[in-house]
Parts: structure tokens; C-alpha cells; sequence
């Protein structure tokens, strides 16, 4: 990629940021985007339903995997004050706050695509699943019990893909990640050596290495267990190990990270 197109493709922050009241200098990304998640997801569903677009409902005849009021009051849709041109596509608003807001019936497109792909994958453990956010683990973790996969918690040591030397190494045919940049060291390693990339995507995330995008809220405590929810009782539906009409044994609420607040105060 030159470096014309590199610049083209950087965050770029919302023009109509000007007309709201100045948004205070952010603090540590984490905590910055734990609490402005949690904030969005506080809000009533009917605002957004109520100022939905017709690009954000479901086609005639077709039903979300989800009601739409329920993915709204878990915040998937909520994305961050900064865009790339790459989220553009999925990006159908933007908040007189500042928020862009992704649409979710891609949302649900993606999962479904995701979920057909994954389910190609005959040996379950050779799907792997990485998350270093705090939010992302037991969501994970619940995933992987369920559908057979491998999950990669906590720091990605380097070399775990890509070094042969290295005893920790581990051989996935396709990984996902919960987030592009936090997970940034497997998907440069899973890239180096050809390993098909899934990637959880906010707005303000770059596709860089990734194959397959399921745009979402990729921060928010909620967001996360209802979209690893979703995608693993959608892959068990797509391998045949779930009824079409039929939900797995976990609930989203066994889905969601139970974290204390000296957890999330951890460097």
C-alpha cells in the first residue's frame, strides 16, 4: 500500500463534531471506550428504533437472528466518534453526538456468512480465538466450549503462529479475532503465514490483514456477548449440531464477562 492510500485510509474524525459540545480529551482507551459503551447501552432500544432508517431495518420477509430491539439495548450497533473508509460501508448514520452508528442488518448478514464459512472447518479445534480486551474472554471462552474451538485469552505471545521453535506454537486453519488492533500480533502472524483472518470491527477499525469483517460494537461488555452468541449458536445451526428454531444451552447472560472493578483497574 503506498503512502498516499495509507492516508486516505486513516480514522477520520466526524466533521459534524463541530456543532455538539466538545468532546473532553480521551482518556486510557480502554477505559475511555469501556465507559462510553456502557453509557450507549444504557440508553432505552425505542430512541434508536425510532430513528432508524429504512437501510437499517430487515428486508420484507426477512427476520434479523435476533429481535431489533434487543440488539439495539445491547449496544451492538453503537460505534466510536472516528471512521475509516474502510468501516464506511457498514457506517448508515452518525449522531448529532458525534457517534457513527453501523447498520444491523450487516451486522446480521455478516454473522450469517461467518457462521457458513466457520462451519466448513471439519476439525472444530482447528478454529481458533483470540481476544486480549477483558470484555472479550468469557464471551470466548463460552464460544469455544460450545462450538469446539480454540481459545487464545490474554497477551498473544509472539512467535505462537509463526515460530516453529517455539513449544507454545500452535497450527489453526482460520482464526478470529475480537478486535483488529487490540489482537494486532496474532493478526500480523496469522497474515504472515496465511491463515484466514475473521475480525470483530468497530467504526474506527482498519481491515489491514483481515479477510472477513462482522462490523459491531467490538468494546462493549453486552455487544460482545451478544455477538459471540449469536455467531456460535449459528455456526452449531450451520454444522447441524442445532435445530433452525433452537437455541444452545448457554444464554447470552452466561455469555457476558462478570469482571470487578479491580479487574478492569488491571494494567
Amino acid at each position: 500500500m503506498s503512502e498516499d492510500e495509507v492516508k486516505d485510509n486513516e480514522p477520520v474524525e466526524n466533521e459534524e463534531e463541530n456543532q455538539v459540545e466538545p468532546v473532553e480529551e480521551e482518556a486510557a482507551p480502554e477505559e475511555q471506550q469501556t465507559e462510553e459503551t456502557e453509557t450507549e447501552e444504557a440508553q432505552p432500544a425505542e430512541e434508536e428504533t425510532a430513528q432508524a432508517t429504512p437501510t437499517a431495518e430487515a428486508a420484507p420477509g426477512e427476520e434479523l437472528l435476533l429481535p431489533r430491539d434487543t440488539l439495539l439495548s445491547a449496544g451492538i450497533h453503537i460505534g466510536t466518534r472516528m471512521k475509516t473508509l474502510d468501516m464506511e460501508p457498514f457506517i448508515y448514520r452518525v449522531r448529532p453526538d458525534g457517534l457513527f452508528v453501523l447498520d444491523v442488518k450487516k451486522t446480521d448478514d455478516r454473522i450469517r456468512v461467518t457462521a457458513k464459512f466457520l462451519s466448513r472447518y471439519e476439525e472444530h479445534a482447528k478454529i481458533s480465538v483470540a481476544a486480549t480486551r477483558l470484555y472479550a474472554q468469557e464471551p470466548i471462552k463460552m464460544f469455544c466450549k460450545l462450538t469446539g474451538a480454540t481459545p487464545l485469552i490474554g497477551r498473544f505471545i509472539p512467535g505462537q503462529l509463526s515460530n516453529p521453535q517455539y513449544p507454545g506454537r500452535i497450527d489453526p486453519e482460520v482464526i478470529v479475532v475480537s478486535d483488529p488492533r487490540a489482537d494486532a500480533q496474532a493478526v500480523k502472524e496469522a497474515s504472515k503465514v496465511g491463515i484466514p483472518i475473521v475480525a470483530l470491527c468497530s467504526t474506527d477499525n482498519e481491515f489491514a490483514g483481515v479477510d472477513l469483517v462482522i462490523p459491531t460494537n467490538n468494546k462493549g461488555r453486552r455487544a460482545l456477548a451478544v455477538i459471540f452468541w449469536l455467531l456460535a449458536r449459528q455456526l452449531l445451526r450451520e454444522r447441524g449440531e442445532l435445530g433452525p428454531d433452537k437455541d444452545p444451552p448457554a444464554t447470552i447472560d452466561d455469555f457476558e464477562a462478570k469482571v470487578t472493578r479491580e479487574e478492569e483497574e488491571e494494567p
